[in-house]
């Protein structure tokens, strides 16, 4: 039964995405789905690197910016008129943020867990500054336009949301495949213990690249669309230091390195978010709630919403026998054994035992 909700879910989910936009055609309803679809992709591509290595970055909000200016870029320099043309080129844009992200990655992977958490910092505060200060390329603080579409009224925000859900749906599929693959579970081996998982022939540092280059394709893909979708880019909202807080905060809040647990996070959060933003955002409170919504989530479900549920689940499931007194119940709920590590896995295939 767990099996067949866990395959009809997504598809229901699917399907109820696609129906949104004619069910509420509000364009300010419309627009909080699309910056929610936006967060959630980002955020589930931050997962496939952070999620699964262990390794905390909180510099793609660089990617972020980096896929803004590829777009408005490509659209200054080729012509490319408003409509539906500029959103083909956003594929262009999470490769050429992918590039960026090889050299980036290559230096700060050379570094573990907490100074590789300062390290993405560092890059991310480099980044900005020379958005100011490349004129030539960025026009500095001035910032850059980029083509309007013609669409009005409830028109104008549904085919971005469509793009948005393109790309969400394609970051979804991305972390399942990485998940459920031999390439995904060295990457879990590396989160568990990084030496061990060397010590078992798991190339580490080309394995945490190839993740790193892949969260940050995704979330170039995403800049290029919100700047798109802005008409207009500057350094300081390109490269948002917020933006790393709300994708890490949607990710910890639905569950680390599961599947669900980062849109789950995004659609709680962001929706809140705008709220927030949209009642105290003349006084600055809204930051405020921000940071202590951060608080309260890391002290009161350090694991996240999915996993805190999962093992309720797993308590409730283990006290039904026990109640009924059975014999059974007595040897599961005293010997159960933890579930098996990625490092332990990995030393099974290796041996080739079944």
């Amino acid at each position: 039964m767990s099996k067949l909700i866990r395959g009809i879910g997504p598809l229901i989910l699917l399907i109820a995405l696609i129906a949104f936009p004619k069910a509420y055609p509000n364009p300010a309803v419309i627009s909080v789905a699309f910056l929610t679809l936006l967060y959630a992709a980002a955020a589930t591509a931050w997962n496939i690197f952070s999620g699964f290595t262990g390794y905390i970055a909180l510099g793609h909000a660089a990617f972020f910016g980096i896929g803004s200016y590829a777009m408005a870029l490509m659209c200054n320099r080729l012509n490319i008129p408003a409509g539906y043309l500029p959103f083909f080129f956003i594929p262009l844009v999470g490769i050429v943020t992918a590039l960026f992200a090889i050299p980036i990655g290559w230096i700060s992977l050379r570094v573990r867990r907490h100074t590789f958490v300062v390290m993405t910092i560092a890059i991310f505060f480099i980044m900005q500054p020379m958005a100011f200060n490349l004129r030539s390329i960025t026009n500095g603080s001035i910032g850059l336009n980029l083509p309007i579409p013609a669409w009005t009224g409830e028109q104008f925000n549904r085919p971005f949301y469509y793009v948005a859900l393109i790309i969400l749906v394609l970051a979804v599929m991305t972390a399942w495949w990485v998940r459920n693959s031999k390439y995904g579970l060295g990457l879990l081996a590396i989160r568990d213990d990084e030496d061990r998982a060397r010590g078992l022939g798991i190339k580490t540092g080309r394995s945490k690249l190839i993740a790193f280059v892949i969260s940050a394709f995704f979330v170039g893909m995403v800049g290029g669309l919100h700047a798109y979708y802005q008409e207009s880019i500057f350094p300081a909202f390109a490269f948002d230091p917020l933006f790393d807080l709300a994708i890490a905060l949607m990710s910890f809040l639905g569950g680390l390195g599961t599947l669900a647990g980062p849109i789950l996070g995004a659609f709680i959060l962001e929706p809140t978010s705008q709220y927030f933003t949209f009642t105290f955002s003349q006084n600055g409170y809204y930051l405020v709630i921000y940071g202590a919504f951060f608080l309260l989530i890391i002290l009161l479900l350090p694991e996240g919403i999915i996993p805190t549920l999962q093992k309720l689940l797993l308590k409730r499931k283990a006290a039904v026998p026990k109640q009924r007194g059975t014999t059974a119940a007595i040897v599961v709920t005293n010997s159960d054994p933890e579930p098996e590590s990625a490092q332990r896995m990995v030393e099974r295939g290796q041996k080739g035992r079944p």
